[in-house]
Parts: structure tokens; C-alpha cells; sequence
């Protein structure tokens, strides 16, 4: 929708890889990766792996992180000076490319888009040929990037091996496991994401794990609407770690852990129920540990360990391997302001989806004044209005608007009309 309203059709020279933000160029990573991946998988006759490695990359990594990450950048922004800085949507008008693209940083993100599509629908046509062939001649209808009709007229797509970064693909790894463990919390107590919190820990894994974090911090934030992250070495404060011993765990000859302690295992498991929270960090670290029983050394790795990180009150906690997060959950007035702010732009946009509104249309609002919505409509008045592209937003006591559900306990009444 937003790459019609704008009338992309890839006329403008292609942004150099190395000028393109970083969540570009991971996935440009990691679609070439996926080529070189695919590619062998076909040449083995391998078609249902090739299928399922295309359906993760567009399910996991394309949809649910790229575009999503990215969904703002379609639109043009602009800096909110009334809430520190915090950008806010305000869609391009200008006919010229630059203003009716939003910049550099718009453009790259829909010629990204488009190279992953345009690639997917070659990767698949031999499986999926039908619609592998509608996908492509839709994008190349618009931008006519290749003289083909058909894709099963173009050629494979090719690797290109200076786009592949394992160390920007790794970075990216952490940002999505941290997510996922940050936003599986939240759910587990029933937060939702629009409610924004004031910070989470992160106990540091190794001495590269702050600089490659802060290069995917900003995604992080946006993804689980987490105001700051801290590093932490000593995570007695947040963190209370516990092991137990992993009978089940093999070693590279194949062998598990119960069968190499024989009949020292009772000792030994309870040795490792004994470690302390140091004692289970240095494991985590160094990957070995090493249990003397009698005149026995039994030389011990991570994997033997069943690591266990439990809460601390006012803090909830959860790990992925050594990655573990400390999710400070307390609330404040303002916290619960913006919360609600956030809530009322989701009922908003849905008023106007449910109007048939399109897209660009300008609206003004009026919202049924009552203690819960008071402080979100007034301090954060500007938010809500940039976001569902409101002209005005006002208070008042008799509202002849949709009836909306705030939560289980609250309902008013919103109206909304177009300009």
C-alpha cells in the first residue's frame, strides 16, 4: 500500500549495500545465505528442505523481523520535540523522489524489500510455479527491473558473497532471541506490549556481547517497548541461578552423562546442586568444569549442566542458554499514561480501518473524558494525533461516538471523522 501511495517503481539508482542501515544489510545476509543454501538443496534434489528453508526466511525472518522492524520507515519521520525526540509518522507528500520517497532511508528499505521478493519468487517457482510466476510479473510489471514475462524466463538468483556478514547475522540472532525472551515475560504475566517499561538487565555473556548488543539496541527497545537496557556482571542482585545435573547430555563420542559417572553420579549431582551463582556463571563463560570425586577428575562442559534462572521479586527473568534477561516490571504514573496512550491509538486506527478509511486520510477525534484516558489524551496528546494522522484530539463529557472496549472494567465512547 505505502510503496502505490508513493509511486515506487525503482526508477532511482540503487543505494550502495554499504549505505544501507544495518537491518537492510542483515537481511540482504541472510537472503543470500538462503540462496547458496537453496541452491545446493535443489542440485541434491532436495525440494521439500529448499521449500522449508524459504518458508522460514519469509515467515521468521522477512515478516515477522525485517518488515516489522521496518514498518515505520515507510513512512516519513520527523522528530516529536515534546516528547524527547521521539519520532512520530507524517506521511510524504512531495512529488519529487526524495521527498515523495522520504529519503534515503525509505528507499532502501523498499529496494530491500523488493530484492528479497523479486529473489523469493525465482527460488520458489520450481516448487510453487504458479504463484512463484504472479508474485514476479506483479513486481516487475511496475518497475520493469528485467525484460522476462515470466520468471521461468529469468535466471536463479545468484550469490552474492560480499553481502554475507556472519558477524551482523549473529548480532542480529541476539536481538531476536532477546526479544523473543522479553516478549514471551510479558506475556506470561499478561503485559501487554503496548504498555512500555522502564528497563531490563542483561547479564554480559562474553567481553564482545555489549559492543555487538549495542549495535541492535535501538531494535530491541522498539521491538519490546523497553525504555533502557543495562549490563550487568554480577547478577546476584536480579539473577538466582541453580544446576542441576544433565544426565541425558552426550559427549562427542556419544556417550551420556550418566553412563561416564557410573556409580560416582550421586556425588557428582550433588556437587553441582551445590554451586553457587559465581560457580555457575564461570561455567556458563568457560564452558568447563571440573568435579574431582576420590581420585577421579571428571572433566565437565555447559551441556552437562541443566541451568535454571529464577525470578527475583520485582523482576522477571528468563534465559536462552547462557543469554538470560532480568525484565523490570514495575510501573509508574507516566509508564501507565503512555500505555494507555498507545491503547487508545490501536482503538483509533481500528475505528478508522472499520470506516473504510484510507490510509492518508486526515481525521479529527473526540474522546469520552474519563479518569483513565485523562492523563494519556493530555500528556501525550501529540503522539496519538501524529500516529492516526489526527488533526485535532479533545476531551469532552457527552461524545455521540463508537462504543470501544479499553479493557475488561472500561468502555467510551470515540468519534471519528474524516476531513
Amino acid at each position: 500500500m505505502y510503496a502505490n501511495v508513493d509511486g515506487f517503481s525503482y526508477k532511482e539508482n540503487n543505494i550502495p549495500l554499504e549505505e544501507r542501515p544495518e537491518i537492510d544489510r542483515w537481511i540482504l545476509s541472510k537472503l543470500n545465505s538462503l540462496i547458496k543454501e537453496v541452491n545446493a538443496q535443489y542440485a541434491d534434489y532436495e525440494p521439500t528442505n529448499a521449500a522449508r528453508l524459504i518458508e522460514k526466511f519469509v515467515d521468521a525472518e522477512l515478516s515477522n523481523w525485517y518488515v516489522r522492524q521496518s514498518r515505520r520507515r515507510f513512512w516519513k519521520t520527523s522528530p516529536n520535540p515534546s516528547k524527547g525526540g521521539e519520532h512520530v509518522a507524517e506521511h510524504a507528500t512531495d512529488s519529487s523522489p526524495s521527498g515523495r520517497l522520504g529519503g534515503v532511508d525509505k528507499l532502501s528499505a523498499y529496494q530491500t524489500l523488493y530484492t528479497c521478493m523479486e529473489a523469493i519468487s525465482k527460488m520458489m517457482s520450481p516448487i510453487a510455479p504458479f504463484f512463484g510466476d504472479w508474485l514476479y510479473r506483479n513486481l516487475n510489471n511496475i518497475t520493469k527491473q528485467e525484460k522476462h514475462e515470466s520468471v521461468h524466463l529469468a535466471s536463479f538468483p545468484r550469490v552474492s558473497h560480499e553481502a554475507i556478514n556472519l558477524e551482523l547475522e549473529q548480532r542480529m540472532d541476539y536481538a531476536q532471541r532477546i526479544s523473543s525472551l522479553i516478549l514471551s515475560l510479558r506475556k506470561a504475566q499478561s503485559l501487554r506490549v503496548r504498555q512500555p517499561l522502564m528497563k531490563v538487565m542483561l547479564p554480559v555473556v562474553d567481553e564482545r556481547f555489549i559492543t555487538q548488543i549495542e549495535g541492535v539496541k535501538d531494535l530491541i527497545l522498539a521491538e519490546t517497548n523497553i525504555k533502557h537496557i543495562e549490563f550487568i556482571t554480577d547478577t546476584s542482585n536480579v539473577v538466582k541461578k541453580r544446576a542441576k545435573a544433565n544426565f541425558k547430555a552426550k559427549d562427542e563420542a556419544g556417550q551420556t552423562l550418566g553412563a561416564r559417572l557410573g556409580k560416582d553420579m550421586k556425588t557428582v549431582a550433588a556437587a553441582i546442586e551445590a554451586l553457587v551463582n559465581e560457580d555457575i556463571i564461570t561455567i556458563e563463560k568457560s564452558n568447563s568444569y571440573s568435579i574431582v570425586v576420590g581420585e577421579k577428575t571428571y572433566n565437565l562442559t555447559a551441556t552437562d549442566f541443566d541451568i535454571i534462572s529464577e525470578d527475583i521479586p520485582g523482576w522477571l527473568v528468563a534465559n536462552d542458554g547462557a543469554l538470560i534477561v532480568a525484565l523490570d516490571i514495575t510501573l509508574n504514573d507516566e509508564l501507565i499514561a503512555e500505555g494507555t496512550a498507545r491503547e487508545l491509538v490501536n482503538r483509533i486506527q481500528n475505528l478508522r480501518k472499520d470506516k473504510g478509511f484510507d490510509i492518508t486520510d486526515k481525521i479529527n477525534v473526540v474522546i469520552e473524558n474519563h479518569a483513565f484516558v485523562t492523563r494519556a489524551a493530555t500528556d501525550f496528546k501529540d503522539f496519538i494525533a501524529s500516529e492516526v494522522l489526527a488533526e485535532s484530539l479533545t476531551l469532552a463529557d457527552n461524545v455521540d461516538g463508537d462504543l470501544v472496549e479499553m479493557n475488561e472494567e472500561l468502555s467510551l465512547r470515540i468519534l471519528v471523522s474524516k476531513i
